[in-house]
Parts: C-alpha cells; sequence; structure tokens
C-alpha cells in the first residue's frame, strides 16, 4: 500500500509539473567526445567532457581534441561532474555504486591537464553529483536513489543541495522539490549550475530536461520555478560564461557534448 501512494504521489507531481507553460532549449551545435558519460565543463577557449576516470580536452572552436587527463581507476571510480572555477577545473568526485557513500572534491590545473589536490568530504548525505561557486560560498548537491547506489532507508527523496563555507563546513541546505523528485526517481540529480539570473539549473541522470529552481523565502525545500526542454540526456551541464544563456550537456547514448541556448526565465 506505502509503495502504491507514494506512485500515486510522484505522479500526481509529475502531472502539476508538465501542466506548467513548456520552454524548450535552442541547439546550437554537437561536439563529438568519446569521454561525454558524466557531463562537461567549458571556459572561454575549451570544452571539457567528463568520464569516469577521464577528462578530454576540446577546442571549443574546432571541436578537434587538444589534451586528455587519466586517473587511476581505484582512486578516481565516479568522476560526476566538473565546472571551470577561477582558474581550476574543479570536480565533484564519488566512490558510486559503492556504499556507504563517500565523497571528495578533485582540482585540477585545465591549462597543463593534471591533478592538483583533494578535499575529501567522506560520507555526507548521499553522493555528491555537482559543485558550483556563488556568493563566496561552495554549493554542492548529494544524491540519493532509489535502486543501484543507493544507501537503505533513502531514496531520490532525500537528495540535498548544501551550502559550505571555504572551509568546507555545512551552513545550510535544501531538498530538491517534490515535481523534481518525480522527473528524477529512481536516480537522481547529476548535474547542476548557478544560472547569471540568481536561478539554479539542475538535471537529472536520463530526462533531455533542465529544472529550473530557486532558494525559498521559508523552509527547507528548493522551488520548482520550470522545466525547460533540451537536447541533454541528464547528466552534468555547464554554462558558458562567455557567452550569455549558453548551457552545455552532454548525449551519452551518442557520446557528444551537445551545445544549447537556453531561453529566459521568470524568476516567478
Amino acid at each position: 500500500m506505502r509503495s502504491l501512494l507514494l506512485g500515486l504521489f510522484f505522479a500526481a507531481c509529475a502531472a502539476t509539473a508538465s501542466a506548467q507553460p513548456g520552454l524548450s532549449a535552442e541547439l546550437v551545435r554537437r561536439i563529438p567526445a568519446p569521454e561525454a558519460r558524466q557531463g562537461v565543463a567549458v571556459d572561454a577557449r575549451y570544452v571539457y567532457a567528463v568520464d569516469n576516470s577521464v577528462i578530454g580536452k576540446y577546442d571549443k572552436a574546432t571541436g578537434a581534441k587538444v589534451a586528455e587527463w587519466k586517473g587511476d581507476p581505484t582512486r578516481f571510480p565516479h568522476l560526476n561532474s566538473c565546472a571551470v572555477i577561477g582558474r581550476e577545473l574543479v570536480c565533484a568526485s564519488s566512490n558510486y555504486p559503492a556504499v556507504p557513500m563517500a565523497s571528495s572534491v578533485e582540482i585540477f590545473d585545465p591549462i597543463r591537464m593534471v591533478h592538483l589536490r583533494s578535499v575529501s568530504l567522506g560520507p555526507q548525505v548521499g553522493s555528491l553529483t555537482w559543485v558550483d561557486r556563488k556568493d563566496g560560498a561552495w554549493w554542492a548537491t548529494f544524491a540519493n536513489y532509489g535502486d543501484r547506489g543507493g544507501e537503505p532507508g533513502r531514496d531520490t527523496r532525500w537528495t540535498t543541495l548544501v551550502k559550505f563555507d571555504d572551509q568546507w563546513r555545512r551552513m545550510e541546505a535544501w531538498l530538491f522539490p517534490p515535481s523534481v523528485i518525480a522527473r528524477m526517481t529512481p536516480r537522481s540529480s547529476s548535474g547542476g549550475a548557478w544560472g547569471e539570473d540568481g536561478l539554479i539549473y539542475a538535471t537529472g541522470h536520463d530526462e533531455p530536461e533542465v529544472y529550473v529552481l530557486r532558494l525559498p523565502q521559508g523552509g527547507a525545500t528548493l522551488e520548482h520555478v520550470a522545466t525547460i526542454h533540451a537536447a541533454n540526456e541528464g547528466q552534468a551541464i555547464a554554462f558558458d560564461r562567455s557567452q550569455r544563456r549558453m548551457l552545455y550537456g552532454i548525449s551519452r547514448s551518442k557520446r557528444e557534448v551537445v551545445v544549447m541556448r537556453l531561453p529566459p526565465v521568470s524568476p516567478r
């Protein structure tokens, strides 16, 4: 009975979300990249396609591969996402699908494509899937799963966005809204980033969608602002900060980086 009620609840949430006005991203370009299995990062000149323990660096203008970092899979079993933050490539890493879940932040030099240092977060409220920087703080999402890689007693509903200070001490945290959880279940949030509009753009594991979220004025659950239909197939995303509203994602099935221009989103 409990599973039936839970299924009906998720169905109602999904129906509510799909009833919202539709938005679609414009597909701009596809860049072949064999490493495009987990996510992508981007800066003014280069694209970084992310696999479990491999990062391929591509010239953004030509699509040509120019460098690669390859790590020991026993040390880096599951790079989930990366983001160019300042002069560094900051990556979310976990021991997925092993349990208990343990996570770390792995930091690279994107110019030389070498590993610089690691911040071990150990066991947290889930498995670290994406990290971003905003307002002098670190923002990180910890995924929870209803199937492979999940821990007993937790499912997708436990997926949590956490705000950390510079010493990686927890400051605040928020759950994802039920309408988004319904779309991600039984997987979780695989990617996300802060937009220049002050909204959070998050993705699931498989769906060709980007969920637009905002911090609530009260309470501990993020607010679902909009859903954007897109060419990505879930997984991690990254904003090209050198161009307005340009979002990079991946097609895991085609091993491609997909470049998309997002429509404007009203914060209301």
